[in-house]
This record gives C-alpha cells, structure tokens and sequence, in this order.
C-alpha cells in the first residue's frame, strides 16, 4: 500500500508553493479552500511527487490552532533538523537538476551524504522541514528477520524504543 498523500502546516503558502513547484519540480495538483467567514479558514493544496502519491500542506486561521504554532517537524520537538524529514526516490539526473534549480535560487543543501546503500541531497523546506532526494545505489535487499533483529539490540546499556 503506497501513501496517497502526507500533509503540514504551512504559515507561508507562496513560499512553500515556490520550494515545491518551482525548485523540487512537484506540479500543484489540487486546491481546496474552507472559508467560515469570521477570519476563520483553511486552504489544502496537493503537489504531485509522482506514482499517484501527493506531498500537501495546509495554510490556515481560526482552526483551533496555539498561538506562534510551529510547522518543523523536527527542532520544535527538541531534537535536530535531520531526524523527522521525507525522503523522495531520485535519479542522479534528478538530483542534479535539482541541485542546479536550487543553486540557481540561491538555496544551499543541508547536506548531501553517500550512506552505501543510496545516496542523499538534503533541503530544507520554507517550513522548517528536511526533504531528501534519495537515489538507491545500489539499495537494500528487505529483511524482515535480520532487521527485526537488528531493530531488537541493546544499544548502550538499554534497548531504544522502551
């Protein structure tokens, strides 16, 4: 089962337009607008990642939402920019046109990291979030059982997740 889409908040919905669109190459599909009145709204826009999967973000007033709300997924929960991201499949041909689009906007990787398995270009969004452009070289042949396994080790002198 493959996502149909992953949605965020957005506070700046032309910027995340301009990252999404114009520098990643993901076309705006879809738009919905709820309008209450009373300053009370919410915009749902739809970008296009490829295979029927959608990358969408939410723009928004009145919804309920805390004052200087944040919309990173990662350092306003305390922990760094990398950890919490969405990582997106690439060619070496993507992620130079890439590289060249955002170079040509002015905007610098976060990082770009050879892991073994793949190679990754990472940016950061208008909205604080990491997007990597993974390119599988060669990739990872599932595991179940060895990465069950591996997910289960001691790490230090306790177990992570418990």
């Amino acid at each position: 089962m493959a996502f149909h889409h992953v949605a965020f908040a957005t506070r700046d919905l032309e910027a995340t337009h301009h990252f999404y669109e114009d520098l990643m190459g993901f076309p705006l599909v879809h738009s919905e607008l709820e309008d209450r009145g009373d300053d009370i709204w919410m915009k749902h826009v739809f970008y296009d990642t490829g295979n029927g999967e959608c990358i969408a973000f939410f723009a928004f007033d009145g919804i309920g939402e805390q004052p200087g709300y944040k919309t990173d997924l990662s350092e306003s929960v305390g922990v760094p920019v990398w950890v919490n991201h969405c990582a997106f499949d690439a060619t070496a041909d993507m992620q130079q046109g890439l590289k060249d689009r955002m170079s040509a906007a002015g905007v610098d990787p976060l990082m770009e990291l050879d892991h073994g398995w793949c190679h990754s270009l990472y940016y950061v969004d208008p909205n604080g979030i990491m997007v990597e452009f993974c390119r599988d070289n060669p990739g990872f042949e599932p595991d179940p059982v060895t990465a069950l396994a591996r997910m289960r080790e001691a790490v230090g002198s306790a177990t992570a997740g418990g």
